[in-house]
């Protein structure tokens, strides 16, 4: 068999959807697709298995099976401190009748930061600092691994769109309670939730939809900021030195402080200037050569790249 007629396959699969790429071993994407979520933690896991299932097999239906050498599957959902889970994960995938193609020596599941870092660059060590629906920071030296955060909604993920819309949230029901000045914030959060009232709020809120829902919000703190909000801007650099404290940790616990270093940053909050550019100085104090890299390829990028990595080991 040419080494050119095998095939690798990389999945990044979160809370949203599950993206699947094959690629050749030179790393050329033939096909993409798209399914619905994997991340454990926010659906049920049999439902999770077999969206990972249904996208191994619609990448790979034009492919002969056998010349597929290897699939590496990138998951969020806290496998990074879960190894337990992750021979879970592995194990049902392969007890799956759908892929019985699949074989133990050829599939590798992890959590989905090495993915995320390596879809930015070709640097083996570095740091990368994710802000989006949740956050967490990470970094490699040397095979060390550090993790910062990705604790979820509920016990921190600061600096995320969830946080940054609950904090959103409750700077106007402290302006709705006199116990701060008023803020643009109330205005354009009533419009886009088309409500008029407190109780409106109370119901639009109290739904069990709520996560999402105030991840949608996260946008609205950065519009209103940029009309010069002082609300809007307070949210936004707690933010920012929320997150480049956790960056900054990992720096020096990786000893980055005085050394050149990637540092790829990953997520829609950065979406906004205003963090993107608060983040970049209050870390640059702190790691005067770090190298910024806002990636342009998908999580499912790196996946593929570590896929085609692990051949070679």
């Amino acid at each position: 068999m040419k080494e050119d007629k095998k095939y690798v396959i990389g999945i990044d699969g979160g809370g949203s959807k599950t993206a699947a790429a094959l690629a050749d071993l030179h790393g050329k994407i033939l096909t993409r697709v798209k399914t619905g979520p994997s991340n454990v933690n926010k659906i049920a896991f049999e439902q999770a298995i077999n969206n990972i299932s249904e996208v191994l097999n619609c990448v790979s239906q034009k492919y002969p099976k056998n010349k597929i050498a290897f699939i590496y599957v990138a998951l969020a959902g806290g496998l990074e401190r879960d190894n337990k889970k992750k021979a879970e994960i592995k194990n049902q995938l392969l007890k799956n009748s759908k892929l019985a193609w699949v074989f133990s020596k050829n599939i590798i599941v992890e959590n989905d930061l090495l993915a995320a870092f390596c879809s930015g660059t070709e640097e083996k060590n570095g740091v990368l600092l994710i802000a989006g629906a949740g956050s967490i920071s990470a970094g490699w030296k040397k095979g060390k691994e550090i993790i910062v955060g990705g604790w979820d909604y509920f016990l921190g993920d600061d600096g995320s769109g969830f946080w940054l819309g609950q904090k959103m949230l409750r700077a106007i029901c402290r302006s709705l309670d006199g116990l701060t000045s008023k803020t643009l914030l109330n205005q354009i959060v009533f419009k886009k939730l088309k409500i008029k009232t407190r109780a409106d709020l109370i119901k639009k809120i109290y739904q069990p939809n709520v996560v999402k829902t105030i991840i949608s919000l996260a946008p609205l703190v950065d519009i209103a900021a940029n009309k010069g909000d002082k609300a809007a801007k307070d949210i936004l650099l707690e933010a920012s030195n929320e997150l480049a404290i956790r960056a900054n940790l990992i720096i020096q616990k990786l000893n980055f402080q005085n050394k050149k270093f990637p540092l790829v940053l990953a997520g829609s909050v950065f979406n906004s200037k205003i963090i993107l550019n608060q983040v970049k100085k209050e870390i640059k104090k702190f790691a005067p050569q770090v190298n910024f890299i806002r990636s342009k390829n998908e999580p499912v990028i790196g996946a593929i790249k570590l896929a085609i990595e692990q051949l070679k080991k």
